[in-house]
């Protein structure tokens, strides 16, 4: 399994990283495609899925 990070952890490299599941396991259908993909420098914060105020889970895209 890949790695997961929560919202608010530290991306450990440089990269793209794609949406992997609502923390609380809300509603995926409604997070927006423009969402589901983060560009990140090393040490920069996951971000939360803004359009549903949730904290999300990344994988290493």
């Amino acid at each position: 399994m890949a790695d997961r990070f929560k919202t608010g952890e530290k991306a450990p490299e440089n990269g793209t990283y794609k949406f992997a599941g609502l923390v609380d396991g809300g509603k995926e259908n409604s997070v927006t495609e423009d969402e589901k993909q983060v560009e990140l420098n090393s040490g920069d914060s996951f971000p939360p899925i803004s359009s549903q105020n949730q904290a999300a889970y990344w994988e290493k895209a």
